[in-house]
């Protein structure tokens, strides 16, 4: 077991995440309907899906969302640039996207560029940018060590 497949964001409304990913943000599928029941967004390697909170806590079995909202979950979602001034450019459109820059973009403790968003159900995103990284031709960043 050495891949992730899918990432499942339980969000409060579907439709609205929906736009802020796809409209907002640029992230590709299929979707056109007004009001999905789920949604599936096509990144290379991994898909992203959208999925109402409420169902989604009722799958894991999880009764009590009272926690959510109220501390740093301990996870964090990744986005990393080819350039330092993308990073700029999405930091700079997720506040009318109706997110959160929680940390503006700056120089990292570890040679890097980046910040940190909020989306609409309090996900926490990175962005960031190194000079050293590398894609792959599916626009996956390669790490070696």
């Amino acid at each position: 077991m050495n891949r992730i497949n899918i990432i499942t964001l339980g969000v409060e409304n579907v439709s609205k995440s929906l736009e802020f990913y796809r409209d907002g943000l640029g992230f590709k599928t299929p979707v056109n309907e007004e009001n999905p029941a789920i949604v599936f967004f096509n990144n290379g390697g991994t898909k992203l899906a959208l999925y109402p909170l409420s169902g989604l806590a009722e799958d894991v079995n999880v009764p009590d969302l009272k926690h959510r909202g109220s501390a740093f979950p301990g996870i964090t979602l990744a986005y990393n640039t080819k350039t330092k001034e993308e990073v700029d450019e999405i930091l700079d459109k997720i506040e009318n996207l109706g997110g959160k820059v929680v940390k503006k973009a700056h120089d990292t403790f570890w040679g890097g560029y980046g910040g940190y968003f909020t989306d609409l159900d309090g996900y926490y995103w990175e962005v960031a940018y190194a000079d050293s990284w590398i894609f792959d031709k599916n626009d996956m960043l390669v790490i070696t060590e």
